[in-house]
């Protein structure tokens, strides 16, 4: 029939046409969407591994100041995909969002390039004690360039890889399948580009300087937005679906001002358009769940709710507008539990180094490893992982679920939450080894141990399978969970867990601290840790995630998945 030439969920080609299922979509296209995320990726983290130092060497600022800069700024990364996953959903759609921040995020790369490459815009440094002196207006330069940069990855973040999902028509079983594989390659070209990022680009600012430093991960965000402008003939496009924080408001107060009406016990009778497809722009019709049936309320029709013909969308909303609702509210438990797994993971970039601070970091004897380079060992885990899981793990896995994917979004989640468990207690036990060590010979004054930093590299290792796990599990889930117009909104929720999981660290971090230095203490996480007792705080993460385990199976057993009409 003719109408199989076309995709069945909605989406258009590059001229707004309807898609044409053989010329767009599908693997065709997803190469110049990966090809624009590992870019992006080697730009981003070739900013953000090595940031604090140019800010305490160059920009001449204390540590203290430099850590908060770049936890500040770090957490505006995870913040303003808020900001881009709505204009997505609400009015540019994800291909003119990506296309417009990755434009501005490029004036970023090249401003920071710009500071610290032009001899006007460069801070001065004394060849003799080599302090470097930054004006005030160096500075400022410095830091427009770097919140340009956050503001071009809030808008990247929440879209990309829903963009790529929506190249899968998901009424399409062979299509459908296959969204699942790209979830995978999708987290494996990100962890590609934090590969070279932290290796390579970090070596270069070290060794040669930070203008290459910088303008190398410039050019590779021209070439990531070379890559996805490439690909436009072969997008399938969403269309945006208005905003859908109004859509939620409506449902919200309809539902209130409709306090005392009675929801009928038939659902059929429930307010939903006669036609075909649904009232929602880019969303398909969503069945009617009997979950919160509160806000069924709001799909009462009554005789007040037409104004001279016209629908009031403030007292009236269609079955699904209301099941929009239910999903996302449905969706927070879940996404509530990934706050105490993002806490573990950004033990990376915290905890384990300090740890790794105090331990023999040769690799030979006249070669030092810097302690913050083990999270390579992460990065190479989940490239390890990533095809082990889609190639061979699936497959056997398949066999005996009976599920097409192996294991289900949920059960995916689950096991890297178990895994990220044994990376806190293997951490703790590391730690507690190190101290019988400090005991055993006297090596409290000691810098560094005579026990290799490499004795470390389980923990990230085990966090790296932790990932390939839960992160990629929570991307295709919040995808495939979230309505068709609210997909950006919900992936930039699940990066919100991320910065709430390192303000969770900070925060159990101060109070941790403030009740263990009591009386004279040198506490659980002294300046010298040879005196703390560091393994504390790596079990209390591990307690945490087991109660946080025992929540997400709870909430996880009662979940419902929603179902479109077809």
């Amino acid at each position: 029939m003719e109408e199989d030439i076309y995709t069945k969920d909605g989406t258009t080609d590059f001229q707004g046409n309807s898609a044409i299922k053989k010329r767009t979509g599908t693997w065709k296209a997803c190469p110049y969407i990966l090809g624009n995320e590992c870019c992006e990726r080697l730009a981003y983290y070739g900013i953000n591994t090595n940031l604090v130092n140019y800010l305490k060497f160059k920009l001449n600022q204390s540590s203290v100041e430099a850590i908060n800069n770049v936890t500040n700024w770090s957490g505006t990364c995870y913040v303003m995909p808020l900001l881009g996953a709505f204009l997505a959903d609400a009015y540019l759609g994800r291909y003119w969002t990506i296309a417009s921040f990755s434009i501005l995020y490029v004036f970023g790369m090249t401003l920071l390039t710009l500071s610290a490459s032009l001899h006007e815009l460069k801070p001065s440094c004394d060849v003799h004690t080599n302090v470097c002196h930054p004006t005030g207006q160096q500075t400022a330069v410095f830091f427009l360039g770097l919140y340009l940069i956050a503001l071009g990855t809030g808008g990247i973040k929440p879209c990309v890889s829903s963009f790529g999902a929506d190249q899968f028509d998901d009424s399409d079983e062979t299509e459908k399948k296959k969204k699942s594989s790209f979830f995978n390659w999708f987290y494996f070209s990100i962890n590609i580009g934090a590969l070279v990022a932290s290796s390579v680009l970090v070596w270069i600012q070290t060794n040669v300087g930070w203008g290459w430093g910088f303008g190398i991960p410039a050019v590779a965000m021209a070439i990531a937005v070379v890559s996805f402008f490439s690909g436009t003939k072969l997008y399938r496009n969403v269309k945006p679906g208005g905003s859908p924080l109004t859509r939620i408001c409506q449902v919200i107060v309809a539902s209130l001002r409709k306090w005392s009406v009675e929801v009928p016990k038939d659902e059929a009778v429930l307010f939903e358009t006669p036609d075909e497809e649904s009232a929602v722009r880019g969303s398909r019709k969503l069945d009617h769940t009997e979950q919160l049936s509160f806000f069924d309320k709001a799909a009462v029709e009554t005789p007040s709710d037409r104004v001279k013909g016209s629908i009031n969308k403030w007292t009236l909303c269609t079955v699904t507008q209301v099941e929009e609702l239910k999903s996302i509210i449905r969706l927070l438990p879940i996404w509530a539990t990934g706050i105490i797994f993002s806490a573990v993971y950004s033990q990376m970039g915290t905890l384990f180094v300090l740890q790794g601070n105090t331990m023999d970091l040769h690799m030979n004897r006249s070669f030092e490893i810097p302690s913050a380079s083990l999270s390579l060992f992460d990065t190479i885990s989940v490239i390890f992982w990533v095809p082990i899981y889609d190639r061979v793990i699936v497959p056997i896995a398949r066999k005996f679920t009976g599920h097409k994917n192996g294991f289900t979004q949920l059960q995916r989640i689950a096991i890297g939450l178990v895994i990220s468990i044994f990376a806190m207690i293997i951490a703790g036990t590391l730690e507690l080894i190190r101290l019988r060590e400090v005991r055993r010979h006297n090596y409290y004054e000691l810098k560094h141990i005579p026990m290799s930093v490499f004795w470390q590299v389980p923990q990230y290792f085990i966090i790296g399978c932790a990932e390939v796990f839960t992160f990629i599990g929570q991307l295709e889930f919040f995808y495939e969970q979230a309505p068709d117009a609210m997909r950006s909104l919900c992936s930039a929720l699940s990066l919100i867990t991320t910065a709430l999981g390192n303000y969770l660290s900070t925060l159990l971090v101060n109070v941790v601290t403030g009740l263990s230095t009591r009386h004279g203490s040198h506490g659980w996480i002294p300046d010298n840790l040879n005196y703390g007792h560091l393994h504390y705080f790596f079990w209390l993460l591990a307690v945490l995630s087991m109660v946080n385990l025992m929540f997400y199976l709870l909430v996880a057993r009662v979940y419902t998945y929603k179902k479109p009409v077809i």
